[in-house]
């Protein structure tokens, strides 16, 4: 029986991004790659946003844990990434939240390569991606 892959949601948002809007985007997005909420491991974002209440109002409602990387870790997948902001640099550190730290958690809690499985989506006022683990 292979392991089953490290599976990570990383996010990011505007101040007060509503918890129904982040976790419309994360059920639209798994779904449309045949995939739902109950195959992931954990929640990922920048430390810049550990306090914002959608983010932890999420992981509580899916009963995830969610991990906030500083910048520091996230520059490290800079090369790795399929989309960027510069806003997301000014305010974060990093170019991008979403994918950067969703790469990062995966290494972290796996001790395996990363890959991007779903690159970066947006709504209104968030960023998703999701990484696995290499198997």
């Amino acid at each position: 029986m292979s392991e089953r892959p490290v599976l990570v949601a990383g996010l990011g948002c505007r101040r007060e991004c509503s918890l129904e809007e982040l976790l419309s985007l994360l059920d639209n997005t798994l779904a449309e790659h045949g995939s739902s909420t109950p195959e992931l491991t954990a929640l990922a974002s920048s430390d810049h946003k550990a306090s914002e209440p959608g983010l932890l109002q999420m992981a509580a409602h899916l009963n995830l844990p969610i991990h906030f990387l500083p910048a520091e870790v996230l520059a490290g997948y800079h090369g790795r990434l399929t989309d960027t902001s510069t806003k997301a640099l000014q305010l974060t550190g990093t170019p991008s939240v979403a994918e950067a730290s969703a790469l990062a958690l995966v290494e972290q809690l796996s001790d395996r390569p990363a890959r991007l499985w779903i690159t970066k989506r947006k709504s209104a006022n968030a960023t998703l991606a999701v990484a696995s683990s290499d198997p």
